[in-house]
């Protein structure tokens, strides 16, 4: 039976990756890249890194550009988006499951690499799943350290205050309200986000931090209101001249 292996490989480093995600890196026989954006070219050059020095010989690299997602406005109906996302998805898994049914042999195995963690705001499992409706494979997983934890680490940071409780989001939930949890932490913000938080006089702390793991770090920590537009304008810059960045952040309301 063919199977899929999903790595986590956490900031891109090798030195980050766990014993088990580098072991399953020397057992695949293609690795699957799907390309999202040409602006990237650090990010996949990570990759192919990875794949060339765990990888075992003789493996083969298949590459294909990602489907692109329909693009949805922050105010759009929350339908729509979650339509606009599930067809992108269907998009991606009948790519996904063509390429394992035509380049995996019968008892071979492929492997994704995955930012982060796949287990946390990422659809690669979402995907798999829907393209083992149209294709015969079994899926193995090995987490990977989150862009969260890479957060707190870098800040010195426990993640929660005693007893409180922590709310996990996105960009896109903050930008249309301020969460009501006394902490939170915040995914997949294009700055938007953050933007808005600033526009509603939001009084409490942030830590926040950018290309996490990576020799193009940086990091922000202090009272919102005094550090927001820093932090703004420091995203602008690390994505003019790298091409991209991928940041979160953990904001904490004041008492």
């Amino acid at each position: 039976m063919r199977h899929v292996l999903v790595i986590g490989i956490g900031m891109g480093e090798a030195e980050g990756l766990t014993g088990h995600a580098l072991s399953a890196l020397g057992r695949a026989d293609v690795f699957f890249l799907l390309d999202k954006s040409e602006g990237a070219g650090e990010l996949v050059r990570a990759r192919e890194e990875l794949i060339a020095r765990f990888g075992k010989p003789g493996h083969r690299v298949v590459r294909a550009p990602s489907p692109k997602r329909a693009p949805a406005s922050l105010d759009s109906a929350r339908n729509t988006y979650e339509g606009a996302v599930a067809d992108w998805h269907g998009a991606r898994a009948a790519l996904l499951a063509g390429l394992i049914a035509g380049e995996l042999g019968e008892d071979q195995t492929g492997a994704m690499l995955v930012w982060g963690d796949p287990m946390l705001y990422d659809s690669t499992l979402r995907v798999l799943a829907k393209a083992r409706a149209q294709a015969d494979f079994a899926v193995e997983v090995f987490p990977g350290i989150t862009a969260l934890q890479a957060l707190c680490a870098a800040h010195a940071l426990p993640l929660n205050a005693i007893g409180e409780e922590v709310l996990l989001t996105t960009g896109r939930h903050v930008a249309a309200a301020t969460p009501d949890a006394p902490a939170f932490a915040v995914l997949l913000d294009d700055g938007t986000g953050l933007a808005a938080l600033a526009a509603r006089g939001f009084q409490g702390q942030i830590w926040w931090g950018a290309n996490l793991g990576t020799a193009g770090q940086v990091l922000h920590a202090g009272t919102f209101s005094e550090v927001a537009g820093a932090i703004l304008e420091t995203r602008a810059q690390v994505k003019a001249a790298r091409g991209w960045v991928m940041d979160v952040w953990l904001a904490r309301r004041d008492g």
